[in-house]
């Protein structure tokens, strides 16, 4: 006869195997990441993951996006791609990478609740937050745009600054998006040539033009506009009545991927609430909206998103660059 105490002693073996099992398969040892995130966030960003997966080591590379592709496309020619997993600034690359035959698919992702059209409908990359941009006005400015539109009209004439999607990811989306729509399209562009727009390197260079009264309107991401008013900036934001394209920050698994299940576990935690919710504690509008706005956003403010066909700007991308310099300049 089993004696109670022998079931006990049963019992907690069991428990202790179950317990040491999931740990054995949890995952586990060296994650390689290249992101463009900013230093901050990516150091934010990683020291949330190991949280979560402390048993999973993360060796990151950072830089721009431009730089991070540089990198990656010499290691794919050398047959040798470091990275298990990436974080970069726009979907648009990984289109590239995906037609490229590059990334490897997660259909078991948890993406329920997941903003549309963020999200690859092959699930091969993930949008993780929602960047939009939008008009930044001094406050000191005589005109108040409300769209788009408004920008091309000539009493904004020598007053525009904005950012060169030759140097801007951000920007480069804006490009292919808004030269899609006929209601916008390459007219658009060369109204605001002929009013003496300015492009600029970054949207760093475009706050700063503006909120120092250089000029009195500019096309920028929303956060940086909302966080420099909040440290006392003269400027504000306006949601063009057109809609804001936006970028979303896709997470993306290599099929060349040493550690497939530790890379799968960080797009599971950049999607889940605790991931996005870092988003948002960041400043970012999550690409999950039930975890709610970053505390810049305005009380009931409403934000249309342009439409954007991303496979159609990333194979159009090289084109409309060429003909943007064309028109602008270098």
């Amino acid at each position: 006869m089993i004696s109670r105490r022998s079931i006990l002693a049963l019992a907690g073996l069991g428990a202790t195997l179950a317990f040491g099992s999931a740990l054995a398969q949890a995952p586990s040892g060296k994650l390689v990441l290249y992101t463009s995130q900013p230093e901050r966030d990516a150091a934010q960003t990683v020291a949330a993951f190991r949280k979560a997966y402390p048993n999973v080591e993360v060796d990151v590379f950072r830089s721009g996006t431009t730089e991070v592709m540089s990198k990656l496309s010499a290691e794919f020619a050398a047959g040798a791609p470091k990275p298990d997993v990436l974080l970069l600034a726009d979907a648009a690359t990984m289109e590239t990478l995906k037609r490229d035959g590059r990334l490897l698919a997660y259909p078991q992702a948890k993406v329920d609740g997941i903003e549309p059209g963020v999200i690859d409908a092959d699930r091969t990359y993930f949008g993780s937050k929602l960047i939009t941009t939008g008009i930044v006005v001094n406050t000191a400015a005589a005109q108040r745009p409300t769209s788009w539109a408004d920008l091309a009209k000539p009493e904004y004439k020598g007053q525009i600054s904005m950012p060169s999607p030759l140097y801007s990811g951000a920007a480069a989306i804006m490009l292919g998006t808004m030269t899609a729509r006929p209601d916008l399209g390459w007219g658009f562009f060369e109204k605001l040539k002929a009013l003496g727009a300015a492009p600029v390197r970054g949207n760093g260079a475009v706050l700063t033009a503006v909120a120092s009264g250089e000029k009195s309107y500019g096309v920028l991401v929303d956060f940086m506009a909302f966080n420099a008013k909040k440290k006392g900036s003269p400027v504000d934001f306006v949601f063009p009545a057109e809609g804001l394209p936006a970028v979303t920050e896709p997470v993306a698994i290599l099929k060349t991927a040493s550690n497939p299940a530790a890379a799968r576990a960080f797009v599971d935690f950049i999607l889940s609430d605790d991931g996005q919710k870092l988003a948002s504690s960041m400043g970012y509008i999550p690409a999950r909206a039930s975890v709610g706005m970053p505390s810049w956003s305005p009380e009931g403010a409403k934000i249309h998103l342009m439409p954007t066909d991303i496979a159609k700007v990333s194979q159009s991308n090289a084109a409309n660059l060429k003909r943007f310099s064309e028109l602008f300049g270098n």
